[in-house]
C-alpha cells in the first residue's frame, strides 16, 4: 500500500487560514491575507478600532510557525530602543563592560508582533525602520550592524499615524487590513453564546519554521508572473494615477512578491489576473481610498466582482437608512421594510449568488462577490432584528 504524503506548506496554511475563519468571524479575508504576506517577506497593518480582536488574531497567525522565535511589544512614546532590541547586560557593565543581551527581543525574532506601531518613540524611529525594511539593528555601542533574522511582522493600530515620523513606518508597512466590529448579528450573538460556552479545543495545523522559510526564500520567488500580468499592473497604475492614487515604485515592486505569494497560497503554477484583488490591501494611503483602489483593480480583472459592488452600493444606502431610522416606532420600522428593504436585499442576495456561481465556474475569484455577500446577509439581518424583532440567536436560519 502506497504511503500517504504529507501534506505540503501551502495545503497547511490553507487548512490554518480555515481553522482561524471559523474561530474569527467575518476574518477569512483578513486570515488569508495576512498569511500572503508573511510568505511574501512583507509587513502587514490592522488598522481598526479598539475591541476588534486585532491583537488576538494576529497572536493565532504567528503562533502556528513550529520553532520560530516570536517577539511582541505594545509601543508607547516613551518605549525606548534597548527595550525593543536588548536591554543592557546588568552584571556586565558593573565589572566595566557594556553588553546588551538579545535573546527573546526583536534582534532575535523571526516573527514579531507590534501593536501601536505609530506610537513608536522619536528615540526608537531610525532602529524600528531599519529593523522593518532592512532586517539590521545598530548596537547601542556603535558595533557592527546585527542582522536580524526577521520574515515579517504584523503591527496593528487603532488610527492613521499623525506625524511625519510615524508615517515612515506607516510607508514600511506594505499590506493594510481595515478590521471593523461584527457586522452579522448572527454572528454577534455566536461570540456572545463563545463567553460562556465550553467549545471542544480547536483544530491546530501548523506549519515549521524551515518550511515557512523555504517557501519565503524559495518557493514563492519561484511562481512565474506572466506578461498578462505585467501588463495588467501596467494598466491599473495607469488607471490609479487618473483618479491621483499615486504608490511608489518600491511599492508596486513589493506587490508582485505579494502577487507570487497568493498564487502559491492557492496551490497554483503561476500568478493570474485573478490574483490581483489582494492588492485593495496595498495602494492605498487613507481608508477612503480604498473603495476606489478595489473598483479600479476589479474593473480590470472581474466583472462579476465589480457587479457585485455595484449592489454593496445599493446594500450600503440601505443600512444607511436604517441607521437614519434609530428611535422610530416598530410599525414604522416594518412599513419601511415592506416598502423598500425586504425587495432590494432579497434581489441583491439572488443576484449575488449568481454572480458567484458565474465566477467560480469561470474560474474567477469569487472573493470580493463573497465579502458583499456577508455584508448583504449582515443588513438582512439586522434588518430582520432591529426593524422586525427577530430573535437574533435564529437570524442565520432565516438568511
Amino acid at each position: 500500500m502506497a504511503e500517504l504524503q504529507e501534506p505540503g506548506t501551502a495545503e497547511r496554511l490553507r487548512a490554518v487560514c480555515g481553522e482561524l475563519s471559523e474561530r474569527f468571524h467575518e476574518r477569512a479575508d483578513v486570515v488569508r491575507t495576512l498569511w500572503a504576506a508573511l510568505l511574501a517577506g512583507q509587513h502587514s497593518l490592522l488598522l481598526g478600532p479598539p475591541g476588534t480582536a486585532k491583537s488576538e488574531l494576529a497572536r493565532e497567525v504567528t503562533g502556528r510557525v513550529e520553532g520560530a522565535a516570536y517577539w511582541e511589544i505594545l509601543l508607547s512614546k516613551f518605549t525606548a530602543p534597548t527595550r525593543m532590541f536588548g536591554p543592557v547586560d546588568v552584571g556586565a557593565l558593573a565589572r566595566g563592560e557594556y553588553r546588551q543581551v538579545y535573546e527573546g527581543r526583536a534582534t532575535t525574532a523571526h516573527i514579531a508582533f507590534i501593536d501601536e506601531i505609530f506610537k513608536c518613540s522619536t528615540a526608537a524611529l531610525n532602529e524600528t525602520l531599519g529593523f522593518l525594511n532592512e532586517r539590521i539593528y545598530h548596537p547601542e555601542n556603535g558595533g557592527e550592524p546585527i542582522r536580524c533574522p526577521l520574515i515579517g511582522a504584523i503591527t496593528a493600530s487603532n488610527e492613521l499615524p499623525s506625524g511625519e515620523e510615524s508615517a515612515a513606518v506607516y510607508d514600511r508597512l506594505l499590506v493594510r487590513i481595515e478590521v471593523g466590529y461584527l457586522a452579522d448579528p448572527s454572528n454577534f450573538a455566536s461570540l456572545i453564546r463563545s463567553a460562556v460556552s465550553r467549545p471542544d479545543p480547536p483544530r491546530r495545523t501548523t506549519v515549521t519554521l524551515d518550511a515557512l522559510r523555504r517557501a519565503v526564500t524559495e518557493e514563492v520567488p519561484a511562481i512565474p508572473v506572466p506578461d498578462a500580468v505585467v501588463d495588467a499592473l501596467c494598466t491599473l497604475r495607469a488607471a490609479l494615477r487618473r483618479k491621483e492614487l499615486i504608490a511608489s515604485d518600491r511599492r508596486w515592486r513589493q506587490s508582485v512578491r505579494l502577487l507570487q505569494a497568493t498564487a502559491y497560497l492557492d496551490g497554483r503554477p503561476a500568478v493570474a489576473e485573478t490574483d490581483l484583488p489582494v492588492l485593495t490591501h496595498v495602494l492605498w494611503d487613507s481608508p477612503a481610498q480604498r473603495p476606489t483602489v478595489e473598483r479600479e483593480v476589479l474593473q480590470l480583472v472581474n466583472p462579476d466582482a465589480r457587479e457585485a459592488l455595484d449592489l454593496a452600493d445599493t446594500i450600503e444606502e440601505l443600512e444607511t437608512q436604517l441607521d437614519s431610522m434609530a428611535g422610530q416606532s416598530r410599525e414604522a420600522l416594518s412599513e419601511w421594510v415592506i416598502k423598500n428593504a425586504h425587495q432590494k436585499l432579497a434581489l441583491a442576495g439572488k443576484r449575488l449568488e449568481r454572480l458567484r456561481e458565474e465566477a467560480a465556474a469561470a474560474g474567477r475569484s469569487t472573493a470580493a462577490i463573497e465579502r458583499v455577500t456577508g455584508r448583504q446577509q449582515a443588513v438582512r439581518a439586522r434588518v430582520l432584528t432591529e426593524a422586525l424583532g427577530v430573535d437574533a440567536s435564529t437570524v442565520r436560519a432565516q438568511l
